[in-house]
């Protein structure tokens, strides 16, 4: 795929219940970096690509439960994610179900591919799985706990949940003879998968060696699947059926299809599947695998583990109601660090979205064009002459010049966070100035007119420069600055926020408010 194409995934998510907080960070900073590549390269064609997944024993026993039919309940909860995104601004160019015509057509002919290729054989497995996970594991991978009432239990190692032991004929895909492949990938360029630490733990796994997959279930144990072409007593595994997903978005198998993706953002308890499966089976289809992998951590609230035993899954559809869209999205990718767990409670969103969204940028934008300090509604000029003996305003407008690569280089390496830690340091920088320029004295007197102007140009120009770089991140918040100060919707690209505005403009004479300060209130969910 040539440079002229951007393509950004998240996982599609498993549909045995509906979104918590972990799938709407995964989605919100793939969005947010689908959003600043839209920035940065107005005129290139991107795809964009979620959705859900729809198969395997899981979602049977989930409808089951629900006493509902298995695609009757597949519609509900897929729905459920649908209407999160599109009523939050997620800006995805394809929403995939696995449930398609189009999605299982390209899953009949990847299989069809592998197995023409000899990769895929018929065999027995034995070994441990977990239905909770969707994973075949090793015996180093179980552990046995113990339970109070005495009795034992295999569970696997890193999850947790409980495995069975599984004895029956099916196909197994030959991983064993990736692992110098999968290795000389992952060296093979730096940074592929990151943070580090997940490269890191990528290799020890394929280091300590690779069995053997097994790619199938018998049909009368997982029904709810896509049958393996010419033999419907056996159902795809269904993580190589996830996996194909991207895929199916491209346009696979059409020769003209766009392949590979740039980019796959996904949460660390996937890490296995994206980083040493789905590069297999790609390599053994003859495919590319993914340019780079963005691996997120998870969330803790009030400093436990999110799960539905402790009753403390947190649903986004609340907090976007009580915080606003933008509110959330502002806290996942300022306190969502890709390399270590967040943890998520009410205060401390409260606590950062009144410090930094309602006062530090909102309070710089309301002080500086209220009628009372900004007479005359303009986004003043910058005079050269007035600078000359303004240096701690010029001072900021040399950092702000910088400040757009500065950015740009966190934002793309997925540390969003880093980002905005640069512009709101600016920001706070800039209301010491104010704070100390006193304009609103400087207005009561024609004396005061030069230097006000330029207190002003220096904090709108400030707003302009964050307006334009904080889009990816705050869309709505961003787009109210921006109008506010009658920046044109064709000079809000990337570039735009590097090249100094250096001309007069009128604000727009609506009254803006950027955010409403929170109550705060207890850390409960």
């Amino acid at each position: 795929m040539g440079p002229s194409r951007y393509f950004i995934t998240t996982p599609i998510f498993y549909v045995n219940s509906g979104p918590h907080l972990g799938h709407h960070h995964t989605v919100v900073l793939a969005d947010a970096l689908h959003r600043i590549h839209k920035l940065l390269n107005p005129k290139q064609d991107t795809i964009f690509s979620t959705g859900t997944d729809e198969h395997g024993l899981k979602i049977q026993q989930a409808a089951s439960r629900a006493k509902q039919d298995v695609l009757t309940f597949c519609n509900g909860v897929s729905k459920q994610f649908k209407d999160l995104f599109d009523n939050t601004g997620i800006t995805y160019t394809d929403y995939v179900r696995t449930t398609e015509d189009r999605h299982k057509k390209c899953v009949g002919h990847f299989w069809k591919t592998l197995q023409d290729k000899g990769w895929i054989y018929t065999g027995t497995y034995k070994g441990w799985y977990s239905t909770q996970d969707e994973l075949f594991l090793s015996e180093s991978e179980v552990t046995e706990v113990k339970h109070a009432d005495g009795t034992s239990q295999k569970v696997s190692v890193e999850s947790g949940h409980p495995v069975e032991w599984m004895e029956e004929k099916n196909y197994l895909f030959r991983l064993s003879q990736f692992q110098g492949d999968l290795l000389h990938w992952l060296k093979s360029s730096e940074g592929i998968v990151k943070p580090a630490k997940f490269q890191k733990l990528l290799m020890h796994w394929i280091d300590a060696g690779l069995q053997d997959l097994s790619v199938s279930r018998q049909s009368t144990r997982v029904h709810w699947g896509i049958r393996v072409p010419e033999d419907s007593s056996q159902t795809i595994y269904v993580w190589l059926d996830a996996l194909v997903n991207y895929l199916t978005v491209s346009g696979y198998p059409d020769k003209n299809h766009v392949w590979p993706p740039d980019c796959h953002v996904i949460g660390k308890d996937i890490l296995k599947f994206h980083g040493i499966y789905w590069p297999a089976f790609l390599m053994a289809a003859g495919l590319e695998p993914p340019r780079s992998i963005l691996c997120h951590s998870h969330w803790t609230v009030n400093d436990e583990k999110m799960s539905k035993s402790k009753g403390n899954i947190v649903c986004p559809y609340k907090k976007v109601d009580k915080y606003t869209a933008d509110g959330i999205r502002y806290f996942l990718l300022k306190e969502g660090v890709p390399h270590s767990d967040g943890n998520f409670n009410n205060t401390k969103v409260q606590r950062l979205l009144n410090a930094e969204l309602a006062d530090t940028l909102g309070n710089l934008l309301s002080r500086c064009t209220a009628p009372l300090v900004n007479k005359h509604q303009i986004f003043p000029s910058y005079d050269a002459e007035t600078f000359e003996s303004y240096a701690d305003g010029q001072k900021i407008l040399d950092q702000l010049h910088d400040l757009a690569d500065k950015v740009k280089d966190k934002y793309l390496e997925g540390n969003i966070y880093q980002g905005i830690d640069d512009v709101m340091a600016v920001l706070r920088q800039t209301n010491a100035l104010v704070q100390d320029a006193k304009p609103w004295e400087l207005a009561k007197s024609d004396s005061g007119e030069v230097r006000l102007n330029a207190v002003l140009h220096v904090a709108l120009e400030v707003l302009r420069v964050s307006g334009i770089v904080l889009q990816p991140v705050i869309p709505v918040l961003a787009t109210r600055i921006l109008d506010k100060l009658q920046v044109p919707t064709g000079e809000r690209c990337w570039a735009d926020a590097q090249s100094p505005s250096l001309n007069p403009r009128p604000l727009h004479t609506d009254r803006t408010h950027v955010f409403s300060r929170l109550k705060v209130q207890s850390a409960a969910t």
